[in-house]
């Protein structure tokens, strides 16, 4: 193994990305399968899932993925999702808290309603099923290769922008934070906790700003580097935070943002 493939490889390992079957959450699965991981898929739609499983096995990557229905938007699917992962495995070493949802609207008209759904997928189901399932992280843990949990955050939680998603933004800030908790309080437990917080990437919940190349460049001519995300960029980002590359990185808040992150239209005395 040449000391790129030692730095950044996963092979053995084995990981739960949720909300894969789209997506970040499949650009994460493809990556982690094609550095040798085995991966588990899973989302809402069982079929979705093990469909996306079948095209990455027919890859021929060192990895293999498995797919499955797991539903984090109540207690009751946080519970089943763990059941199902303890039934394959008594070791994760990797967790990605992908799945998320969103909610638009005007301010006057925003609904009550989406605040609790929005924070109930995007913040409650990231630490209830992270905190059940952390004998299996503990397991798969050790000194110089500990277990990695990744959440899912956005751009739009470290800028003051909502775009109508006011509770989106809102619920991203607090996964940032909540990552920043876990990372102390896990650290002991040799477990690292990190977010990314993507720009704009071409998705299921973005497409409609983003389902057509049109659409995409013209959206990516507003990010400084000059267009949106591309899967690589988050496959690097994974392969990163999971290997030995970043075994000693916790508490950090990815941007793969393009520099939107730093953005900003004020100038002081240049004009």
């Amino acid at each position: 193994m040449s000391y790129l493939d030692e730095l950044f490889s996963v092979v053995g390992k084995t990981a739960l990305v949720t909300g894969a079957a789209t997506g970040i959450g499949r650009m994460a699965a493809t990556a982690l399968v094609m550095a040798g991981a085995s991966v588990m898929i899973a989302s809402r739609k069982s079929e979705d899932c093990v469909g996306v499983a079948g095209e990455l096995n027919g890859l021929g990557a060192p990895g293999r993925a498995e797919g499955f229905a797991g539903d984090v938007s109540s207690e009751a699917g946080v519970a089943a999702l763990v059941a199902e992962v303890r039934a394959r495995t008594e070791r994760l070493h990797i967790l990605v808290n992908n799945a998320g949802i969103s909610w638009g609207a005007p301010l006057e008209s925003f609904p009550y309603h989406a605040w609790a759904k929005v924070f109930g997928v995007n913040v409650t189901a990231v630490f209830h099923l992270t905190r059940e399932l952390l004998p299996l992280l503990e397991a798969a843990a050790s000194d110089a290769d500990p277990a990695r949990v990744i959440n899912l955050g956005s751009v739009m939680g470290t800028q003051p922008l909502a775009e109508d998603a006011y509770s989106y933004s809102a619920s991203k800030a607090a996964v940032h934070h909540l990552t920043r908790i876990l990372a102390i309080e896990f650290a002991a437990r040799r477990i690292t906790v990190n977010a990314f917080a993507p720009g704009p990437f071409q998705s299921r919940m973005t497409a409609f700003a983003t389902g057509t190349e049109d659409q995409a460049r013209h959206v990516g001519n507003h990010v400084p580097i000059g267009r949106i995300g591309a899967p690589d960029d988050i496959a690097g980002a994974t392969l990163y935070l999971c290997s030995r590359a970043g075994s000693y990185v916790t508490g950090a808040i990815l941007p793969i943002d393009g520099g939107q992150s730093v953005q900003h239209g004020l100038t002081l005395f240049k004009e």
